[in-house]
C-alpha cells in the first residue's frame, strides 16, 4: 500500500515548468529513488511534499489524505521529515540544540532524552554539546539527520545525503540507511546523484527529466531503460564506456555495518 502518493503534479515559475503532471507512488516500508539529470525537478518535489512549494494542480496524499492544506509547520506533525541538499543547521547552536528543533513541543526534558538517543543511533552522543558550525561537514549532515529523525516521522526524505562523502563514506552510508529503514520502520523516499547508492538500496525508482517522470521500475530495469540512459548519457553517448557512478555502472551489493559501529553512516571517515 502507498505511504505517499503524488498524482499529476504541476508546478509553474513564471514560464518555466518545473513539475509537469508527475505523479508517483512510495509503498510502505520501501525505499524509493528519485533520481534525474540536474534540473529535472527532484528537489521540487521535495518541496511540493513538504509544503514549501504550493502546486499548480495535482494532488499529495499521506496514507490517503491530502497534506496540500497543511501549512509547511505542521508537516512534520503529519509524519513527513526531511534533510536538504544544502546542509541547514543552526551553526551558532550545538549539535544537541540542533536536534531538540526537530522535537520541539515535547517539553525540554522529553526532548532531550529523545534526541539524546537519536544522537546514539547516528553516533554523536559524545559531541552533543560541540558548537554545530566547528564540525566537519559529513559530521554535519549526521546532525541534520539526527534532527529529521527525532520527530519521529512515518516518511523520511532523503535529499542528496551521499553530498561531499568519499566513496568509503557512502557505502557505509548505504547500509546505515538501510537500517534506518529496518529498525525504525521507516519510508524512505531518497534523492541521489550517486546512482550506485540508489541502485544498491533502493527497492524502486522513479525517474524525472525537464520535469516529467519518464521512468520507473525496480532498480535493473531502470537502469537498462533507453530513455533513462539518453537522459543522462544524451542518445550519442549510449555506446560509449559508462564512467563509475554512471546510471550503467552496475551497483555493488551493500554490506551491513560492522558491530559496534555505532549505527554511524560514515564510520570512523569524517571529513574535515
Amino acid at each position: 500500500m502507498a505511504l505517499l502518493s503524488v498524482r499529476d503534479v504541476t508546478l509553474r515559475f513564471g514560464g518555466i515548468v518545473a513539475l509537469d503532471g508527475v505523479s508517483f507512488d512510495v509503498e510502505e516500508g520501501h525505499i524509493s529513488g528519485l533520481i534525474g539529470p540536474n534540473g529535472a525537478g527532484k528537489t521540487t518535489a521535495f518541496n511540493v511534499i513538504t509544503r514549501l512549494y504550493k502546486p499548480d494542480s495535482g494532488a499529495v496524499e499521506l496514507d490517503g489524505q491530502s497534506i496540500l492544506k497543511a501549512p509547511p509547520h505542521k508537516i512534520v506533525q503529519q509524519g513527513i521529515a526531511r534533510t536538504f541538499q544544502n546542509i541547514q543547521l543552526f551553526r551558532t547552536m550545538s549539535v544537541l540544540e540542533n536536534v531538540l528543533v526537530g522535537a520541539h513541543g515535547r517539553g525540554r526534558k522529553a526532548g532531550e532524552d529523545e534526541a539524546l538517543e537519536v544522537l546514539d543511533i547516528v553516533g554523536l552522543r559524545e559531541r552533543a554539546h560541540f558548537p554545530a558550525a566547528a564540525l566537519p561537514y559529513g559530521t554535519q549532515k549526521r546532525v541534520e539527520l539526527a534532527r529529521a529523525l527525532v520527530a519521529k516521522p512515518r516518511l523520511l526524505l532523503l535529499d542528496e545525503p551521499a553530498g561531499g562523502l568519499n566513496h568509503e563514506e557512502v557505502a557505509d552510508l548505504g547500509a546505515f540507511v538501510l537500517q534506518l529503514r529496518d529498525d525504525l520502520e521507516l519510508t524512505i523516499l531518497l534523492v541521489e546523484h550517486h546512482m550506485n547508492l540508489v541502485m544498491s538500496i533502493s527497492d524502486h525508482v522513479n525517474v524525472l527529466s525537464f520535469g516529467r517522470k519518464i521512468a520507473d521500475g525496480p532498480p535493473a530495469q531502470v537502469r537498462a531503460d533507453p530513455a533513462v540512459i539518453e537522459a543522462y548519457l544524451g542518445s550519442e553517448e549510449e555506446d560509449e564506456e559508462p564512467q563509475s557512478g554512471s546510471i550503467q555502472s552496475p551497483a555493488p551489493a551493500v554490506e551491513p555495518p560492522d558491530e559496534g559501529s555505532g549505527f554511524s553512516p560514515l564510520g570512523e571517515n569524517e571529513r574535515g
